[in-house]
């Protein structure tokens, strides 16, 4: 018979624990797949929120009469009472009230304690802007929206990119995608070579101001500088990024809290044209970014939107030398994250689909523990 020392025996047994497959699975896990059906072929992306009572919600573009952008489309709710391990049935928030449908959220807790309620609201190829909507009352109610972008055209405005900075200023990232005709049903009007630009509020969305800066990509493109995000950095400082069909998401920085921004140009960031995710770990300087990783350091098929990796910068985004995979099926399809801390984990809700139910159709919400993301 071996026999172990006390010390030696204990010490294995707190490893087994640690990583037996139960430990492992509490670590990084898929909480709830969304499934496209029938009455809803596709469950897409959203934002999460948490209420004062600890209650998390998540709201995401619920589409019925079709799957592609241009489909009918509302804003529905589900909720978590256990910070994200088990969800709600979903209920509508906001009926279509569109030409063609209302989509892509983002929810923020403002300074004031209000909560605001992005979206965008699509009338055509030629008529797509955001608005916001207020509530003082937890969700309960919501204000009559307000419109972001006055000006007539098309504003693309990503799920979960709406910033409070450290000032109070509300900061919007959008894409203009000027027209090719004036035919409002026809998709050759829409010019898929975005500019991006961004507009800012100073009384917590009741005004808004364009910024004078905006920029087309330097270089000959068929995308342009499409789904902008930005994130607060730990010195005040913004960084911004879009993605494009050049290989990497172009990046750009602003010193006067997203007035002007510097000229775009390529990030670490290597991917295809596929948008990336980034937010402040909590209490760090550190970035997490969610996005699909073609660096090379996981095998990856070209141009397709997988795989999905979660990796960490520690100097404001200008590398990212620590990463892991969350999704590697090089036949589905990963994209439009949103992110959000909760307790001691991480929650992260994106489309997940394949070939059998379409590329943008199934939701996903992963929990992953802050332990188990890369080294920071």
């Amino acid at each position: 018979m071996i026999r172990f020392p006390l010390l030696l025996l204990a010490a294995l047994l707190l490893c087994f624990a640690a990583c037996s497959p139960r430990a492992c699975a509490e670590e990084n896990q898929v909480v709830l797949n969304i499934e496209p059906t029938k009455e809803n072929p596709r469950n897409s992306e959203g934002s999460f929120v948490r209420l004062k009572s600890g209650r998390v919600l998540f709201y995401y573009s619920q589409f019925y009469g079709g799957a592609e952008d241009g489909s009918p489309a509302r804003i529905v709710a589900i909720h978590s009472d256990d910070a994200g391990r088990t969800w709600s049935a979903p209920q509508v928030v906001l009926e279509n009230t569109a030409g063609n449908n209302v989509m892509s959220v983002s929810l923020l807790r403002l300074a004031s304690g209000k909560l605001a309620f992005f979206y965008v609201l699509k009338n055509s190829w030629l008529d797509c802007r955001p608005y916001v909507r207020f509530s003082t009352d937890e969700t309960a109610t919501w204000s009559e929206p307000k419109l972001i972008v006055a000006a007539p055209g098309y504003f693309v405005l990503n799920n979960d990119r709406v910033v409070q900075l450290s000032t109070g200023r509300l900061v919007v990232p959008v894409a203009f995608h000027r027209s090719h005709l004036a035919d409002p049903q026809s998709s050759k009007s829409f010019d898929p070579r975005a500019i991006a630009m961004w507009y800012y509020s100073d009384d917590e969305g009741q005004t808004w101001q364009e910024s004078p800066s905006w920029w087309t990509i330097p270089v000959r493109s068929g995308s342009g500088l499409q789904e902008p995000g930005l994130v607060e950095l730990a010195d005040g400082k913004l960084f911004s990024w879009a993605r494009t069909d050049q290989g990497a998401q172009y990046g750009f920085t602003s010193t006067d809290a997203g007035k002007n921004w510097s000229a775009p140009a390529p990030t670490e960031m290597k991917s295809p044209t596929s948008p990336a995710s980034i937010k402040r770990l909590p209490g760090s300087a550190s970035l997490l970014a969610v996005y699909n990783d073609h660096s090379g350091r996981f095998p990856f098929p070209i141009k397709r939107r997988t795989p999905l990796a979660v990796a960490v910068s520690s100097d404001g985004g200008q590398s990212w030398p620590n990463a892991k995979l969350i999704e590697e099926d090089p036949a589905s399809w990963y994209c439009y994250t949103a992110i959000y801390f909760v307790d001691d984990a991480v929650l992260l809700a994106y489309c997940a689909g394949d070939a059998k139910v379409g590329p943008l159709n199934r939701l996903r919400i992963r929990r992953i523990s802050l332990d188990w993301l890369p080294a920071r």
